[in-house]
């Protein structure tokens, strides 16, 4: 039996990320926003996919200690280079170095979001892994991208919904707005486990 939705769960979204407020608003559910007290220092030799479903988990439990009633989505993104983690570039000088890592590469946004209830005890975390082929960009390029845009608290230095598609030859993936910043599919997947009506 479904819940009526006055007596479903409050729903927070342990993330200040705009990116991911915008893309859970399509959903048309009330949220609340709590930050996320986490450490997202990666761990010696910690793969970029095992980094964002710890981190991932890690900002729902945190969230969820504040909010033990509520189903708290968590979610984190490690952009993966040949097994390596790029995370924000924070500044204008790392976003040019990061580009210029990534030009005719094909580097995988992966993409891990969790659902968390403390009060029932439901804990799931999920992987939506995006491949991103960027195409063999001039510095000139880089440079005009960066200006233009400035996707500094962007991980890969590139904002995929924005001008940063011309910088990219194909995006391959089953969670279309998981390159964006959380994976809609995955969470609505969660969200109705965890007993949410949706739509």
């Amino acid at each position: 039996m479904h819940q009526s939705p006055s007596l479903q769960r409050p729903l927070v979204l342990g993330s200040t990320s705009r990116y991911r407020r915008e893309l859970l608003a399509r959903l048309n559910v009330a949220f609340d926003v709590a930050a996320p007290d986490v450490d997202e220092t990666p761990q010696p030799s910690e793969a970029p996919r095992a980094l964002a479903l710890r981190l991932a988990l890690a900002k729902a439990r945190a969230v969820a200690q504040q909010h033990p009633a509520a189903l708290v989505i968590g979610s984190d993104q490690v952009a993966d280079l040949a097994g390596q983690p790029l995370g924000k570039p924070g500044s204008h000088e790392r976003a040019v170095q990061q580009l210029r890592q990534m030009r005719g590469q094909t580097v995988i946004f992966q993409t891990a979001v969790a659902v968390v209830c403390a009060a029932t005890g439901f804990e799931q975390v999920d992987l939506a892994p995006v491949e991103v082929k960027f195409r063999p960009l001039s510095d000139d390029e880089i440079e005009r991208y960066l200006q233009a845009e400035q996707p500094y608290d962007c991980a890969g230095s590139a904002k995929s919904e924005g001008l940063g598609i011309a910088l990219l030859d194909a995006i391959h993936s089953d969670d279309p707005t998981a390159l964006i910043g959380l994976p809609l599919i995955r969470t609505c997947r969660m969200l109705r486990a965890a007993g949410l009506v949706l739509p």
